[in-house]
């Protein structure tokens, strides 16, 4: 499955919205420094979808406008 993930680091809290069909907006209060959003977002994605970290792939992630392939085998 492919979701498109909008992200907003350094929020004051953590939390997943959907905003349409397969585009979420992810709020982290992680900041962009050596992986650390990344890491948050992989975190609250698996938990939204209730699925191990381990199956989720981020395919660009220097933007932060990312896409997201979930592997639910």
């Amino acid at each position: 499955m492919i979701i498109y993930v909008n992200v907003k680091q350094g929020s004051s809290k953590n939390e997943v919205k959907k905003l349409s069909g397969d585009t979420y907006l992810v709020s982290t209060t992680a900041r962009a420094e050596s992986g650390k959003a990344n890491a948050a977002v992989i975190k609250m994605i698996a938990k939204e979808f209730k699925v191990s970290f381990k199956k989720i792939f981020i395919k660009n992630s220097k933007s932060r406008k990312k896409i997201i392939e979930i592997d639910f085998e």
